[in-house]
């Protein structure tokens, strides 16, 4: 099965309004599961069933380092004695403009009230609106514009006072 048939069929499902399908075709198995109470896109999950033979390189070829942006960890503790943390509902691209000749949502020192949208996450396709789950004022932005999140990923803190 191609890339592209895959992609299609998650996006047939998306639209679909199922909620999980699967799809067993010789030794690969795809699972896709939507959530359907949220507009979240659909993780698709694919299983290699039977075994492939593979030939054995003749040697290892060393790739190129690629720089790594270097990722500040953050503890759940420290943010939490910062204020509150917004996290990342779905996998995406985060973007802190509405759109490319907008101004940003916020900025560091902003008010917020609960509801405020912060930034928007782009899900195949998708742009989901991230909003406030508290109000209060912009401490730190933890992601630089247009780049990938995770799921989960810490995006903003929110000190409440």
């Amino acid at each position: 099965m191609e890339l592209k048939e895959i992609q299609n069929l998650i996006k047939f499902v998306a639209k679909s309004g199922a909620s999980e399908v699967s799809l067993e075709m010789g030794d690969i198995k795809i699972t896709i599961k939507t959530d359907k109470g949220e507009a979240v896109a659909p993780v698709a999950a694919i299983q290699q069933v039977a075994p492939v033979a593979v030939a054995p390189a003749a040697e290892p070829v060393a790739e190129p380092a690629t720089p790594v942006a270097p990722v500040t960890p953050t503890a759940a503790g420290d943010t939490a004695a910062d204020g509150h943390t917004v996290k990342s509902p779905i996998i995406g691209t985060f973007y802190r403009k509405p759109s490319p000749d907008k101004p940003n949502f916020v900025e560091v020192g902003d008010r917020v009230a609960e509801g405020d949208p912060l930034c928007v996450i782009e899900a195949m396709k998708l742009f989901n609106e991230i909003e406030a789950e508290t109000s209060g004022t912009i401490v730190k932005i933890l992601v630089d514009d247009s780049t990938p999140v995770e799921f989960d990923q810490p995006l903003f803190v929110i000190d409440p006072a």
